[in-house]
């Protein structure tokens, strides 16, 4: 199978840390965007520790889930914690759904579809495996405008190295993550009824101890980079991200907005 993302993934205690508790956040207010209220079966694609799928599992309307995400160490974080009858989990390419056309009422991607290289691919199995009239959806972050957790670390580790520069303007610079982006993408796609909008959460740190925390793992873009750095320049890049989070107060808890941006159209009969 091949792999059709740029996350790292590899502990999904770790993913948990970075986005699953944000995603937790995110997810009631992105259901309700996309209208799920009822269905017989609903996808999860890129389904990571299960954030998404088992919040929609909330709803008991909706009668089947499937979570299918990339990463092996994640989808068993997913089933370990999540057991209910009418979950299943399962290693996928968003790129290559192992399902057959029309199997699923809607399709969802939360936090996914910026780390798939071709993400066009990724949509377009999203509208193959949706039954007409059924929705599909997805969310992203505002990473160049929305992001403020995400910008701090970049806009700082920028000031001090080129190649943090090199990765901000990447991560920034994602066609999809544009205002229309996500639209134009799903009118390609030959979606109708194409909707895009914006949802914001908060995201709460008790400490710059907790704010830093995901960098020093192993997942996610965050932690790539800080792994390249010499210990003397990690700490010299975690000092200054520290000043930016304390702001001229003392240490302790901070509230950061997270803006996504988020579409969804129906499948044509």
């Amino acid at each position: 199978m091949a792999i059709s993302s740029t996350f790292t993934a590899s502990d999904g205690d770790g993913y948990e840390l970075q986005m699953g508790r944000w995603s937790r956040r995110l997810a009631p207010k992105f259901i309700e965007f996309a209208g799920i209220k009822d269905a017989e079966c609903v996808l999860d694609v890129g389904c990571g520790t299960g954030s998404l799928t088992t919040t929609l599992a909330l709803n008991p309307d909706i009668r089947s889930l499937r979570g299918v995400d990339f990463s092996a160490a994640y989808i068993e974080h997913a089933r370990r914690k999540n057991s209910g009858s009418r979950i299943q989990f399962q290693v996928g390419d968003a790129c290559a759904l192992p399902f057959g056309d029309r199997q699923f009422d809607h399709s969802l991607s939360m936090l996914v579809l910026q780390h798939v290289p071709q993400p066009e691919k990724a949509i377009s199995e999203m509208r193959r495996v949706t039954r007409p009239g059924g929705t599909v959806a997805a969310a992203i972050w505002d990473s160049r405008g929305g992001f403020v957790w995400s910008r701090m670390f970049w806009d700082t580790a920028a000031m001090l190295d080129p190649e943090a520069s090199v990765r901000r303007a990447k991560i920034c610079a994602r066609p999809m993550t544009r205002p229309g982006g996500l639209e134009r993408a799903w009118k390609a796609a030959g979606l109708t009824d194409v909707v895009q909008d914006m949802l914001t959460i908060r995201m709460d740190f008790a400490s710059f101890e907790d704010f830093w925390a995901p960098m020093e793992g192993n997942d996610g873009p965050y932690a790539d980079y800080v792994r390249t750095l010499t210990p003397e320049g990690k700490v010299v890049l975690r000092d200054k991200v520290r000043l930016a989070y304390v702001d001229g107060e003392t240490d302790g808890p901070r509230s950061y907005a997270a803006t996504s941006w988020v579409v969804k159209g129906t499948v044509p009969g």
